[in-house]
């Protein structure tokens, strides 16, 4: 099975140092294997990898704006997400969340939600999403 590395300079760099061969100096802001794209959890911050401080939804339309850009490098969309997992650390910021993230998946992939008592960088949600990647022949 062939693993490939996806970045996109539409996305912040990872916070972690991910690093894999043959492309000793990319990071990888989603990995693309066995028909799926796997992406890094993605946390509420900008192109630049400066956190967004507002509202839930605000961190939340970030989190989306920078999962569609990772899923259009691999060749995918939000369309072709089929499983997510949200981080939270205070479940009661759920309804502001389920605001802005249902609208943008309809088709209502299978989800999980996990509080925790931190996050990376400090945030105060994660999410991670796993999606199709659609074939060569489709793009």
């Amino acid at each position: 099975m062939a693993v490939e590395s996806v970045y996109t300079d539409k996305c912040y760099k990872p916070f972690a140092h991910y690093v894999r061969k043959p492309q000793p100096k990319t990071t990888s802001q989603a990995i693309k294997a066995g028909g799926l794209v796997w992406l890094s959890g993605q946390i509420p911050a900008d192109v630049n990898g400066k956190l967004i401080t507002g509202s839930v939804a605000d961190k939340t339309h970030a989190i989306i704006q920078n999962t569609e850009a990772i899923l259009k490098e691999a060749g995918s969309s939000l369309e072709e997400v089929v499983k997510v997992v949200v981080y939270v650390r205070d479940a009661g910021i759920m309804p502001e969340f389920n605001a802005v993230y249902n609208p943008a998946f309809p088709q209502k992939p299978a989800r999980s939600m996990v509080e925790v008592s931190n996050l990376p960088a400090g945030v105060d949600i994660q999410v991670d999403f796993v999606a199709v990647a659609r074939s060569v022949e489709k793009l």
